[in-house]
């Protein structure tokens, strides 16, 4: 009894450590209430991202998007005055990729005049927040939070003195310091700008080398690089950021004045750590021209300088360290990606370990133990065969299952883990999933296998026929008792690939069979078995409370996705009646009709939820600069549709494809990695190759949708169309070498 429990326990904690490098159910948890402090009133806004997981500032860096929140009161549409948001951790992602963002958990804070906070205290402010949460992959997430008079409200709240310690934390604006310097100068490399900051009479020992020395707040058409560090013999720090000038690409247009002076001054904003306080305040500074011969001076004086090398352990994306920001190109993303199929696989081993001790599996294991009791005699080769044989019939039938999985999985929706909760529909499904899965573990209904429970009585014919025959008898009554493991396996089928889908079947087989590898092995380890008994029946309930408690999740995400009570009305009243349903065909009634009616009214109610609009996309707003941004590199990028496919198809161009957005960092990589080298601007121009971008920054149905009949759900992706129409999935990642292998 003790082994078993002990066995569970193991399961369960083993899978809580590796799934902290997966995708937890909750990335960030968020919530509101209302402060009270030096006779102001704040709304303060709480997040709380899981560990190594961050989202971004209002300047995000090289990539991703800030978090945005809107509010109503009593209906109508408010805005309430934002004080500065918290100093952000500054992040170098694989690829040296630079990110502006935040950890664990922090708080946003509003001071709303007396008259709104007179509405606040007597009727509903719902907040709508949505963010960017990433690690190894990123994930759009989005909650509706209301504070009803005033209340708390939420998932993450805070005690009144740590919140009053986040109000009085954030930065303040400061006059510029005396002793620090900023000269804007043309860039005399590039046709963009260099921002200088030369900072004077400070203690080096308060030098912070895991931030900037300024960090810039977003201010178009100016977009900030990476701040390089120097220091003279005396101790002095400068400090240089490369300025891309993005207004060409505005409506209309702003070209940068070739005789230095800007017709309307532009006054940039930037956290300073100050080295003298060691505290973080906000500088600002008035720019109505650039120098036009200082950049390439300073360029010169600092080339004579010392660097500052960043922190030598600063703190990256995934909260791990490194010596410094990776320069080559980058594949740990996929790397990482790809581990976390690994801890699945565990996962999976582990709860085909627990189902030998499932009640309805139990007899036909038990039946094979007899087996080979009875072969005991037997030479040790002998009795490992027959084991062989019954890991074969197991594998064999979760494979089949897993080619069921795969069919599924292409002829359905293709969804994405974390994506995933962005479909109500499929939010929907999994509910009722689970609910029946719940009430099966319960006791109340039982799954019905072929055969139905004869078939746990059937004697297994002697030999390896019948040890084949017993591994798929075990794994077909194993599946009704397997029902939470199966609804981990089929959620991750649908968001991984249909390897992961084969990989983790077999590997619960290869946990469902691995008692009797060890007993071929070893004989004597059939007495450490347990024997079945009414405890089996307490761990299922315990099962069952799990997926309650999932539910309750779902529910959460379900009614952010829904708009409106009509959908989540539906939904509960789909669980009750499919409850009643259930109860009545068990314990009320044996009339065929009245069964048939009674799942057919929350069937009915159920497919009205998947066919009738549960929530309305995003408006797509003005079309994105990338194009014009990529055709400015020297590239003939043009904007990609289906209908620009079929016309270059029928001209017999060779097409290249690139779906990619802003905010992601593995596009981003690649980007630098090999679309942005001149080896791959020589490639295409000698191949003729025409190319094609599409631009997922907002959400856009037309590429989603194109991206999931090809199977992706998210970017990047990369494609090369033939001339004659055949088209070839390059994968997330590509290389050169690979791009001119498929042109041929």
């Amino acid at each position: 009894m003790n082994k078993i429990f002990s066995l569970l326990v193991l399961g369960f904690l083993s899978f809580q450590v590796f799934a902290d490098n997966s995708v937890p159910d909750v990335v960030v948890k968020h919530g509101g209430q209302l402060l009270s402090h030096n006779g102001s009133t704040y709304l303060v806004l709480n997040f709380d991202a899981a560990p190594k997981w961050h989202t971004y500032w209002k300047n995000p860096g090289d990539a991703g998007l800030p978090t945005s929140t809107e509010m109503s009161l009593a209906g109508e549409p408010v805005k309430l005055e934002a004080l500065e948001w918290p100093a952000p951790n500054r992040y170098f992602e694989q690829g040296n990729m630079l990110a502006y963002g935040y950890e664990g958990a922090y708080s946003y804070f509003f001071k709303p005049t007396k008259e709104q906070l007179a509405k606040i205290e007597s009727s509903e402010l719902t907040i709508t927040s949505k963010w960017l949460v990433c690690k190894h992959i990123c994930i759009p997430g989005k909650k509706v939070i209301t504070l009803d008079r005033g209340n708390s409200s939420g998932d993450s709240l805070i005690s009144r003195e740590e919140a009053v310690n986040r109000l009085e934390s954030l930065p303040k604006l400061v006059p510029l310091p005396t002793s620090l310097d900023l000269v804007l100068a043309k860039d005399p490399d590039t046709s963009g700008l260099l921002l200088f900051a030369n900072l004077t009479d400070f203690s080096t020992e308060n030098l912070n080398k895991s931030l900037n020395l300024i960090t810039p707040f977003p201010k178009e058409p100016f977009t900030f690089k990476h701040e390089v560090k120097f220091q003279d013999k005396k101790g002095n720090i400068y400090a240089k950021l490369p300025i891309e000038w993005d207004g060409e690409y505005m409506e209309p247009a702003i070209n940068l004045p070739s005789d230095g002076k800007f017709k309307t001054p532009y006054t940039l904003k930037f956290l300073f750590a100050n080295p003298s306080s060691g505290k973080v305040s906000i500088i600002e500074k008035s720019f109505s021209s650039f120098s036009l011969d200082a950049g390439k001076r300073l360029n010169g004086f600092l080339q004579i300088l010392k660097p500052i090398p960043h922190e030598e352990k600063q703190k990256t994306a995934d909260n791990n360290t490194t010596t410094e920001p990776e320069t080559a190109k980058d594949t740990s993303l996929r790397k990482e990606s790809s581990s976390s199929i690994f801890y699945f696989i565990l996962f999976a081993f582990i709860g085909g370990l627990i189902l030998n001790i499932m009640p309805c599996v139990l007899p036909v294991i038990s039946l094979k133990l007899f087996g080979l009791i009875s072969h005991s005699e037997e030479s040790k080769s002998r009795i490992l065969k027959h084991n062989i044989f019954y890991t074969l019939g197991v594998l064999a039938t979760f494979l089949l299952m897993a080619v069921v999985v795969v069919l599924v999985k292409i002829n359905g929706e293709s969804i994405g883990w974390g994506f995933q909760l962005q479909s109500p529909r499929f939010i929907a499904v999994m509910l009722v999933i689970l609910f029946l899965m719940a009430l099966n573990l319960f006791g109340l209904f039982e799954f019905k296998t072929p055969g139905g429970s004869k078939l746990g009585g059937v004697e297994l014919k002697d030999g390896f026929a019948g040890d084949f025959f017993g591994g798929v008898l075990a794994t077909i009554l194993s599946t009704p008792c397997s029902a939470p493991f199966l609804g981990t396996a089929l959620t991750f089928a649908f968001t991984g690939s249909n390897f992961d889908v084969f990989a983790i079947f077999v590997s619960i087989g290869l946990g469902l069979s691995a008692p009797f590898i060890l007993t071929g092995i070893f004989p004597g380890m059939i007495k450490w078995l347990p024997k079945p008994g009414m405890w089996m029946e307490h761990v299922k309930k315990v099962l069952g409370v799990t997926l309650l408690l999932t539910m309750v999740w779902l529910l959460d995400v379900f009614t952010t996705q829904a708009e409106g009570t009509s959908a989540l009305i539906k939904l509960n009243t789909v669980i009750v009646l499919l409850f009643f349903a259930i109860y009545a065909h068990q314990k009320m009634t044996k009339k065929l009709f009245i069964r048939a009616l009674l799942y057919l009214a929350p069937l009915a109610l159920l497919t009205n939820i998947l066919l009738h609009p549960i929530s309305s996309p995003e408006t797509e707003g003005n079309e994105s600069s990338m194009v014009k941004e990529k055709r400015a590199l020297g590239l003939p990028w043009e904007k990609w549709s289906e209908e620009a496919m079929k016309n270059h198809m029928e001209d017999g161009n060779l097409v290249f494809m690139d779906f990619t957005a802003k905010w992601c960092f593995t596009c981003k990589i690649n980007e630098k990695a090999v679309i942005e080298t001149k080896s791959f601007k020589e490639l295409t121009e000698r191949k003729g190759v025409k190319l094609l971008l599409a631009d997922w920054t907002k959400r856009d149905p037309i590429i989603g949708d194109w991206l999931k009949s090809k199977g992706y759900v998210g970017v990047p992706a990369y494609f090369i169309q033939k001339p004659d129409g055949t088209l070839i999935d390059l994968g997330e990642t590509i290389t050169l070498k690979e791009i001119e292998k498929n042109l041929d």
